[in-house]
């Protein structure tokens, strides 16, 4: 029986598709072991949206060779269909397999128990007109499932690399997704995160088209979880359909992570977003109006080229004047093949992380001011498995994306009413009033 061990980088995406592979390979009898663990095969879902996450990537794979000299190390995921040949050159790597390979993992695996490869299959995944669900899996390590309904991406964001690696949009059917996310609750799932490489561009694809206000109204009016959690969604696909469901509905969570990358109109021309600053402003506006609750959580890339001190304070007073709940920030990563990297004035690295961590600053603050609003008002909180460092207390997130300590230790994957009463070390703390 072959011992199977897998490691994830980068999005919620890789996760899911992670998450079905290390299923296939146990539905075929293979025994699923830690990635530390001694394994006769170690698969890597690599991440290539920044040089980092190469990096990182090739620290994993040469992890699993000292690990075990003598194992399959087979390497896929969007570094895999980005940079095929750079992976098979490391010693060590048996099998290169791209995005759209996924599917045949645990065949390749058994061809290479038969002392096949070394090998690189990658495809064209431009080329690629199926969307490939990977099967529904258990997450044994969160509360929360993700489902992948949408792959791919349109749009043409000149940082981003992305799209190269995953191709064009393409959508999972809605009755599809009604039933898959039914099968996570029959499995002990309370919560239900709908997930995609460009979500906001779900059912364009199909016959008949749809989008995704639709498919989260079908789910939300079937109820078949307690909990349903949208990832990150762009700006201009936040439609008042979709905020006007979140406000009303009894299980789609308030909260929504809306990518800004940038608060100067010069900038987000140069980066080929749809909108501008103004735009931008009036949408979290919004959404504010409608559903105050509710967390709006963005993105900021710190220190693209041609990003002015003027420029970044733009950024700097949006961001600021904004009601938002918490930022991810990323410096500006060069990544070869896309149209910023061979744009001039490129800012340099140090600046990129002063500035990135100015930001970060004011998202710790937006964070608390956030969350300090709720002190005093019941949160309904799904129970992790984890708990608060400090105080030993069981840890979870409101429906809001709040992080709550619990007060004392629950059982991992309940709901219970927390009544919050202070905020320390990053979460709200307070007592369970109900379970």
């Amino acid at each position: 029986m072959l011992k199977v061990a897998v490691a994830t980088l980068g999005c919620k995406v890789n996760q899911c598709e992670s998450a079905g592979i290390s299923e296939t390979m146990a539905v075929r009898g293979m025994t699923l072991v830690p990635f530390d663990a001694e394994a006769d095969c170690y698969i890597i879902n690599t991440c290539t949206v920044t040089g980092r996450t190469d990096y990182q990537s090739r620290q994993l794979i040469r992890r699993a060779i000292r690990r075990n000299p003598a194992a399959a190390v087979l390497v896929t995921g969007c570094y895999a269909q980005r940079a095929p040949e750079e992976i098979a050159r490391i010693p060590g790597v048996r099998i290169v397999a791209g995005n759209a390979e996924k599917a045949r993992l645990s065949d390749l695996i058994e061809e290479l128990a038969a002392g096949k490869g070394p090998e690189v299959h990658v495809g064209d995944i431009r080329n690629e007109a199926s969307f490939s669900l990977l099967g529904t899996a258990v997450f044994p390590e969160h509360t929360r499932a993700f489902l992948k309904i949408q792959d791919g991406c349109d749009a043409s964001c000149t940082y981003c690399i992305v799209p190269q690696a995953r191709g064009a949009s393409r959508s999972l059917r809605p009755a599809e997704i009604e039933e898959q996310i039914a099968l996570l609750a029959t499995r002990g799932c309370r919560e239900a995160v709908l997930t995609g490489i460009h979500l906001g561009a779900y059912g364009r694809d199909l016959t008949p088209p749809t989008d995704l206000a639709a498919v989260v109204r079908r789910v939300a009016e079937a109820h078949p979880i307690e909990r349903l959690r949208l990832s990150s969604i762009e700006p201009r696909e936040v439609t008042d359909e979709l905020i006007s469901l979140i406000g009303s509905s009894g299980i789609v969570c308030r909260h929504l992570h809306i990518p800004l990358q940038s608060g100067d109109d010069g900038v987000l021309a140069a980066m080929n977003r749809d909108y501008d600053a103004a735009f931008f402003s009036h949408l979290i506006q919004k959404i504010h109006a409608a559903v105050p609750s509710l967390a709006v959580g963005i993105d900021v890339i710190a220190g693209f080229p041609g990003e002015t001190e003027a420029a970044f304070a733009n950024t700097l007073r949006l961001v600021e004047g904004l009601p938002l709940a918490y930022l991810h920030v990323f410096p500006y990563s060069r990544r070869p093949g896309t149209p910023a990297a061979a744009m001039p004035n490129q800012v340099p690295e140090t600046e990129k992380k002063r500035r990135a961590e100015q930001l970060r600053r004011i998202g710790a603050e937006k964070r608390q001011t956030f969350a300090e609003r709720f002190i005093g008002m019941p949160l309904a909180v799904l129970v992790e498995g984890r708990k608060e460092k400090s105080t030993g207390f069981s840890i979870g997130f409101s429906d809001n994306y709040i992080p709550v300590a619990c007060g004392r230790i629950c059982d991992a994957n309940r709901i219970v009413r927390v009544m919050p009463e202070s905020f320390q070390n990053g979460h709200l703390i307070g007592e369970v009033i109900h379970e």
